[in-house]
């Protein structure tokens, strides 16, 4: 990542529907070559916030420059810098790979077309497919059609909103070394998901809930931030343990993680006071290092009064 100025600089941005903030003040900045991270639950605000960074929505109040462009005046000139892949990318089924590419690159009325076409099914690895019909693509191939066709015009930066729903984990892990790929060459990426590995992927993360940004940073710095204090026990009946465990004072959460669970407080000395009665059982307890999961989980069902 350079130190050139920010792609992304906003501050204060807020966006509201119906008498509801789904964007709060929320400020952020992104470097160039960043691929950063967006997390949250469903309705939390992350697609609308990359909707006002990219110039389809313009915010109630707050400003800020993306690619160097006023968000709030200058959107049309953001719009012919960004690529923005939905949750439903659409293409025409009824046509081929290399069609779709080429109807899409008639929209953006990029320069030398043909060329631009055979360059993206070459770097997206889509030649052999060139003439196969859109529709018949499995997940993992129609997802890459739609990165493609994001990328054609040649964008300094990317925008993903859940871009690996519904593939395979090999198509996941491709299409990840292929963004990495891409960010080292210098392009800005911004990506909303659900995935924890993905997650951890990214150079920063965003958390947000209700419209709000309540963590940022690297991994370590979100996880650092939360200071969440993590046991990991493994034996009989955890069903039922996990049961007698949660509301316990002390106790955040407990969830279950394979053939154990994990019981996490921010407070050692209460959440160990907690545990007290069940450590000499038939259990097993070891302290573990607090995951990205266990902390996402925490901010989730943390009411926004005590937050």
């Amino acid at each position: 990542m350079s130190h050139e100025p920010f792609v992304i600089d906003v501050r204060d941005v807020t966006k509201t529907f119906g008498g509801r903030a789904v964007v709060d003040r929320i400020a952020l900045q992104v470097g160039r070559g960043e691929i950063y991270g967006f997390l949250g639950p469903n309705g939390s605000g992350k697609t609308t916030f990359l909707r006002v960074l990219c110039g389809l929505l313009t915010p109630d109040s707050g400003d800020g420059q993306c690619l160097g462009y006023d968000i709030r005046t200058q959107a049309a000139q953001i719009k012919q810098h960004v690529g923005y892949m939905t949750q439903r990318f659409s293409f025409y089924e009824d046509l081929t790979v290399a069609e779709n590419l080429d109807f899409v690159a008639r929209i953006y009325g990029v320069p030398s077309r043909r060329e631009a076409v055979e360059r993206s099914l070459e770097g997206l690895g889509l030649a052999a497919r060139r003439r196969q019909l859109a529709g018949t693509l499995s997940g993992g191939w129609k997802q890459r059609l739609a990165l493609a066709a994001c990328l054609i015009h040649g964008p300094r930066l990317l925008l993903l909103d859940e871009p690996t729903a519904g593939v395979d984990p090999k198509a996941r892990r491709e299409f990840w070394e292929t963004i990495h790929r891409l960010a080292v060459d210098g392009l800005t990426v911004l990506v909303t998901t659900h995935y924890m590995d993905e997650a951890e992927r990214c150079h920063r993360l965003a958390y947000i809930a209700n419209g709000s940004l309540l963590a940022r940073g690297t991994v370590a710095e979100v996880v650092g931030a939360v200071a969440l204090v993590t046991w990991e026990v493994a034996g009989p009946d955890l069903p039922g343990l996990a049961t007698r465990l949660r509301g316990r004072p002390g106790v955040e959460q407990v969830v279950v993680f394979g053939n154990a669970l994990h019981v996490s407080g921010r407070d050692a000395a209460r959440l160990e006071a907690a545990l007290e009665p069940w450590r000499r059982g038939a259990w097993r307890w070891e302290r573990v290092a607090t995951g990205l999961e266990d902390v996402f989980i925490t901010l989730m069902e943390t009411p926004p009064e005590s937050r």
